[in-house]
């Protein structure tokens, strides 16, 4: 069997098979009365089944190990995976069931990004404008902050129907493309995997939503949003950016939220509503058009950036700062992490 019919095989399965367990999930949910009910603080308005980020996490799982053991993808990216991400999430399981305190959560992220970073092993230097520039101890210390981050913001931006699923899909998919365009070898694919997995979950996560992932699923898609672009840029840096790049419409956001909650003395871990993604939807009354749009932003205008930076015609800062420039304005247009926006 060919490579190519090999990965299409196995996408296609994927799909299936985490609609499937998502349904079963679903079903379970139901049964023991593991619902999401609004509050204050909720975007949707009717209880909804959470915990639904299990079934695609099992499912890439499964067929990551598949991808490994057909050489697709090596040892040690599995072994990241495999070991941070199952942490990452059954923490998110058990918060989902019954909240824990911020403090063993961070514990636990922290321990999982350190898991990640020791099988990546040691850094590359950063090319920046020409220049390769080596980071040493700093350079791993802002790694884990980076894996930190990303499982905390893509958990903070699962807050409407689909939009953490189609910006992960999406995401994906140019990670996949720029890797393979940009790079070598087949650990792509990976990202491939990714993406089938979520897009049989988004199948009932698409607005109006009929299961939410909860924490066990928003906090492993951000693990392997970092630990991919991480392991993409240990081989090929200027890549990295590429990455980077993709996660602008989350990384803005949740950044710039986070931000202006700080400045204000805010604790900026405890739920709210003010990020501009979740103003939209109140806004334009719809969480389908607020997740469509960071859909086609993704595709329409951070991928097309992220494959010239990819192709070597930008410098890859100078790609970020463009790429990142009008989301910027969109996060300040829709408020993002304004007080009054959290009562709106």
């Amino acid at each position: 069997m060919s490579d190519a019919l090999f990965l299409t095989g196995l996408a296609v399965l994927a799909v299936v098979a985490s609609w499937g367990s998502t349904v079963a999930v679903r079903r379970y949910a139901l049964a023991v009365d593991l619902l999401d009910h609004p509050n204050d603080r909720s975007s949707h308005t009717v209880p909804t089944p959470r915990g639904g980020g299990v079934a695609f996490v099992a499912c890439f799982l499964l067929f990551s190990m598949l991808l490994w053991k057909r050489g697709f993808i090596g040892t040690s990216l599995i072994a990241a995976i495999a070991g941070g991400g199952s942490l990452v999430t059954v923490l998110g399981f058990i918060d989902d069931r019954r909240p824990l305190p911020a403090r063993v959560r961070f514990l636990c992220h922290a321990i999982a990004s350190a898991w990640v970073l020791w099988w990546l092993g040691p850094l590359p230097p950063v090319p920046l404008f020409g220049v390769e520039i080596q980071l040493g101890t700093a350079g791993l210390a802002l790694a884990l902050a980076y894996l930190v981050w990303s499982i905390n913001l893509f958990n903070f931006m699962d807050g409407i129907d689909g939009v953490a699923s189609i910006e992960l899909i999406t995401l994906m998919l140019g990670g996949a493309l720029v890797w393979r365009l940009g790079g070598t070898g087949s650990e792509w694919s990976a990202s491939l995997v990714l993406a089938a997995s979520v897009t049989g979950f988004l199948l009932l996560n698409y607005p109006p939503a009929r299961i939410f992932m909860g924490d066990a699923g928003s906090g492993f898609l951000g693990l392997l949003i970092a630990t991919l672009s991480l392991w993409c840029g240990r081989d090929h840096p200027p890549l990295f950016w590429s990455w980077f790049i993709l996660y602008g419409c989350f990384m803005v956001d949740a950044t710039t939220t986070l931000l202006r909650r700080v400045w204000r003395g805010e604790r900026f871990y405890e739920a709210h509503r003010s990020h501009a993604y979740q103003y939209a939807s109140r806004r334009h009354g719809s969480h389908k058009l607020v997740s469509l749009a960071v859909g086609a932003i993704n595709l329409l205008w951070l991928l097309p950036v992220a494959l010239v930076v990819a192709t070597g015609r930008i410098n890859g800062l100078v790609g970020v700062l463009v790429a990142y420039a009008p989301l910027v304005w969109l996060a300040y247009r829709y408020k993002a992490g304004d007080r009054a926006a959290q009562v709106d």
